[in-house]
């Protein structure tokens, strides 16, 4: 991705943005992350598809942060202590 370098304002009524917003909670996101990424999800980059299906995937892997092991730091931090003790164990 590009460094921001526009900004849009956009209205929304009460039901589209309770649906953003309700997304950007479960996610840990903010709302213009999920936003974004419905823009990039509907209308890809036409020049870069693997790209493009790259950030799918990505983005599918990331929709329901609870279920993938590892998905927070403090996953990382134990899985990594855990691979060194294995590795330094007698």
């Amino acid at each position: 991705m590009s460094v921001m370098e526009r900004r849009l304002q956009i209205l929304l009524d009460q039901q589209r943005y309770d649906r953003v917003a309700r997304e950007a909670a479960r996610t840990g996101r903010s709302v213009a992350a999920v936003i974004r990424e419905a823009l990039d999800l509907r209308f890809p980059d036409d020049l870069e598809p693997s790209r493009a299906a790259a950030a799918a995937a990505l983005l599918a892997l990331t929709r329901d942060p609870g279920t993938t092991p590892g998905e927070g730091p403090a996953e990382l931090k134990a899985a990594y202590a855990t691979a060194l003790d294995t590795a330094i164990a007698p």
